[in-house]
Parts: C-alpha cells; structure tokens; sequence
C-alpha cells in the first residue's frame, strides 16, 4: 500500500483553474471548457471564474492581447478577429484590441510576404498567388493591392 503522501488527492476546481492560468492567459470560454469535465455543475465553475475575475486573475483583455501579440507577426486583422471571436473573446474586447493594430497592417504584410517571396511577382499568376496567399493569412484585399503596389512601385525606383 502507498504511504499517504504519495496519494494524489483529485485537484480542487480552483485549483485546477490556477494550475491553466500560470502557464498562459485564458478567455472565460476557453477556462469553462477545461474545467468542464471536472466540475460538477456549470454554477461551480461560473462561481470559480467570478472570484478570479473579481481579483483581477482572469481578464479577457490579457488574454486577447496575449493572442493578438503571439499572431500579430504572421497574420492578418481578419485572421486574429476570427481567432479571437472562436476563443470566445467579448465583441467589445475584440474591436477595441483590433483597433491599435489598424495602423500596421501594411508593414505586418510587408513582414509576412518579404518572409514567404523574397521576389516581386514575375507576372499576373504570381502576383495572383501571393495575393491568395496574404489573402489567406487574413490580411485585406485592400492592404494586399496597396502593399504589391508599393513593391512594384520600389522596384521601379531603384
């Protein structure tokens, strides 16, 4: 038989909760799903998440700043809303954090296609690829026209 303190008691809700959010940031959403098998009524962990949130533990604007700064160097507005939005990130939350990257979004395209191209595009089927592809890393099509615009305007100039 095991001497008692090699026993592992079954963790606490809270402290289940406390064990998620000293590794990284979590949205309400997110700590709900992963406290869910654990729990015995969807009130304990409301209750949980309550008192953390009172005492400033768990914050949807961390954590949405936290996500935004880990995606930021390799895609679009439109791809870290989506993100956001399927963390369950607070509409409001989402807008506000969105709204200071507004600014760089043509230099964080900029970032992304000198990584993935190197080269400006040789002809229209290239140039339709690398549009696809900042398309699909969520930036707009409005900052993708804008940023191949000024490439081909730089190459010209030099």
């Amino acid at each position: 038989m095991m001497p008692a303190a090699d026993r592992k008691e079954p963790s606490s809700l809270r402290a289940r909760a406390l064990r998620h959010l000293a590794r990284r940031e979590y949205t309400r959403h997110e700590l709900t799903l992963k406290l869910a098998p654990h729990a015995e009524s969807a009130a304990e962990i409301a209750q949980v998440l309550d008192d953390f949130t009172q005492r400033g533990w768990l914050s949807e604007q961390r954590a949405a700043e936290q996500m935004v700064h880990a995606r930021r160097s390799r895609y679009g507005m439109a791809r870290i809303r989506r993100d956001l939005e399927a963390k369950g990130v607070d509409a409001e939350v989402v807008s506000t954090t969105l709204a200071a990257l507004q600014d760089g979004e043509l230099e964080a395209a900029r970032a992304v296609w000198r990584r993935k191209f190197k080269t400006l595009p040789a002809g229209a089927a290239e140039r339709a690829k690398q549009a696809r592809f900042l398309l699909g890393r969520g930036f707009s099509s409005e900052v993708i026209t804008k940023l191949l615009r000024s490439l081909a305007k730089d190459a010209a100039d030099e």
